[in-house]
């Protein structure tokens, strides 16, 4: 199962983590793994183009870290899309993603 978990200060995001595998179909052709994987990047893409001192990440074998070091209100909408996004998907597929 893929786990997004979510830190907030206040109303502020602080990290956001996403590990594991949803095991929806083998590796290579999970579609909720894609359409996760797909969803983060081109977030994480878009708020680099706008802001490239707003967040930092990491990705090590799949799981990924997102750090906000400056949250502006773009990357609040954003961020803020991208767990909307996510929730949709886990209803989908709740027994392949679940969002913190």
């Amino acid at each position: 199962m893929i786990c997004v978990s979510v830190e907030k200060d206040s109303a502020k995001y602080k990290k956001i983590t996403i590990d594991g595998h949803a095991m929806y179909d083998d590796y290579g052709k999970d579609i909720v793994c894609s359409a996760v994987s797909s969803i983060v990047i081109t977030t994480v893409n878009g708020i680099l183009a706008l802001n490239i001192d707003s967040i930092s990440h990491k990705e090590v074998e799949g799981n990924v870290e997102i750090n906000v070091i400056n949250e502006d209100h773009t990357t609040r909408v954003l961020l803020q899309n991208m767990l909307n996004l996510l929730k949709e998907l886990e209803k989908s597929y709740p027994n392949n993603i679940q969002v913190k």
